[in-house]
This record gives C-alpha cells, sequence and structure tokens, in this order.
C-alpha cells in the first residue's frame, strides 16, 4: 500500500488576499502546502481521502490516471469542494465513481453538487455513486478501513485507521474508545493547526500529546496552516518520532 500526501495545509488563518509573511513567502517548497487530502494506492486501485478545493491541481500534479473511489471524512468546503472535477476520471473510465461517506456528507454533497443528482442531468456532469460509511469498519477496494471518530468542536469527522496506519483530520477532541482503536499503530497522521489555542482543531502541543498516549513507531502533521511557522524551524522543536508532513511525501506499507 502506498499513501501520498495530496496536501498538507488548510485555509484556517490564511487571509483573502496574498500574505507575505515568512512561511507563505519561504523558498522551502514544503511550506508551500496545498488543502488536506491523501491518495492511497493498493494492488493498481486508488482512493483519494477527501477533495478539497485543490483537487484539480493535485491530481494534474501527480499524474494521476486513475481514480476509483473518493472517501470523506466530513462535509466542510475545504474537504468537498473539489469533488465536481472527478468528471475527468469518468469521462476516462466510462464509470461512475464510487462515493463513500457519512449520511451527512451525503447531504451536503446533494446540496452542493444538486446538478450531479438531478432526474435531467446536463451532459458532463460528474457521476457519482454514494455509499454510507458509518463508525464502523468496512472493506474498500481490499483494505480494511477502521473509522475512529474525533470530534471537530461539535462536528463527528471521520478519521480512518488501515492496518497500522491511522490518519486523522480536523479533531479537537478524541472520546477515550476512539483513541483506544488508534493504539498499536505504527505510523499515525494528525492535524496540528497551530500552537495557540484554536476551537475545532487540535494545537501543536495537543498533536503531540495525542502522540505521545498513542506511541506510535513514527507521527506526521498534517492540516497545517501559516502560522504553525516555518517547517524547518518547527521540525527542530519535534520529538524524534514527530515529523511534519509535506506535499508530495510518500509513505510505502507492506500489506
Amino acid at each position: 500500500m502506498r499513501v501520498t500526501f495530496l496536501g498538507t495545509g488548510t485555509s484556517q488563518g490564511i487571509p483573502v488576499i496574498a500574505c507575505d509573511c515568512d512561511v507563505c513567502q519561504s523558498t522551502d517548497t514544503r511550506d508551500c502546502r496545498l488543502r488536506t487530502s491523501i491518495m492511497v494506492e493498493h494492488a493498481g486501485r486508488v482512493i483519494v481521502v477527501d477533495t478539497g478545493p485543490d483537487f484539480r491541481q493535485q491530481m494534474l500534479r501527480h499524474h494521476v490516471k486513475r481514480l476509483d473511489a473518493v472517501l470523506f471524512t466530513h462535509e466542510h468546503k475545504d474537504h468537498v469542494a473539489g469533488l465536481d472535477d472527478v468528471r475527468a476520471f469518468n469521462f476516462r473510465q466510462k464509470e461512475k465513481i464510487e462515493i463513500y461517506g457519512t449520511l451527512a456528507v451525503h447531504d451536503a454533497l446533494r446540496r452542493e453538487f444538486h446538478y450531479a443528482f438531478s432526474d435531467f442531468k446536463y451532459p458532463g456532469v460528474p457521476e457519482l455513486s454514494l455509499n454510507e460509511i458509518k463508525n464502523e469498519p468496512f472493506q474498500l477496494l481490499g483494505l480494511p478501513f477502521d473509522p475512529v471518530e474525533v470530534m471537530h468542536y461539535r462536528m463527528p469527522v471521520l478519521g480512518f485507521r488501515i492496518h497500522d496506519f491511522t490518519y486523522i483530520t480536523d479533531a479537537k477532541t478524541i472520546a477515550p474508545n476512539e483513541m483506544n482503536k488508534m493504539r498499536g499503530t505504527h505510523t499515525l497522521v494528525i492535524n496540528a493547526l497551530r500552537k495557540e489555542d484554536h476551537i475545532s482543531h487540535l494545537t501543536l502541543s495537543e498533536a503531540l500529546e495525542v502522540i505521545a498516549e498513542i506511541n506510535p513507531v513514527r507521527a506526521y502533521l498534517i492540516h497545517i496552516s501559516h502560522l504553525l511557522g516555518k517547517h524547518a524551524e518547527v521540525e527542530e522543536e519535534l520529538p524524534q518520532n514527530v515529523q511534519l508532513a509535506y506535499d508530495g511525501l510518500v509513505l510505502d506499507f507492506q500489506i
């Protein structure tokens, strides 16, 4: 199984106009982050977790030729806004794209992309097949997914454990029973927005507390805003088994 980090950033804390801070003007490519998303490849099949506003750019820069399924963590715009661009894969593959998410995600997609679900579809709209998932284990394209429900302020968000790889985004709190699902994981990916407190996202110190409790062999931080600081400088502050993820990072796992 291969996991590619398509994006590791967030629009949280980023001004509408161009920013001239040290991070946004950095020449270190690791400081240039698209919205958070990963691609999971296994046995020739491709799953993308979340299609944010940068989805099209992410597919183009990674030369993705096939897409078998999209798996959503939750329904916020920075995780679903790019879904329209799956139409290119519809055209190429001559089939619907399988979409997996909770009923709350389904409802949001039907509102945001109503034209894709109309009884009278305009030619060329995205062709989507909705599949419901719950906080229960499921199989997807030959891989076992064990959801981990976290709270994004008052919104439930699903993270996922696949064998010894666990992926968590947009968490602020995690219930003890959900933490237990993460124990024993080899590689943990978790959000760390910034150093200052935030109402709906883990801070750097809070994320490190979760990592310390789970004690994975290695951990990566994602959903990073420019307010966290420059990649090279923040990495100097991290424990030995923790790194900032960056766009384009690839992890390979023996399954």
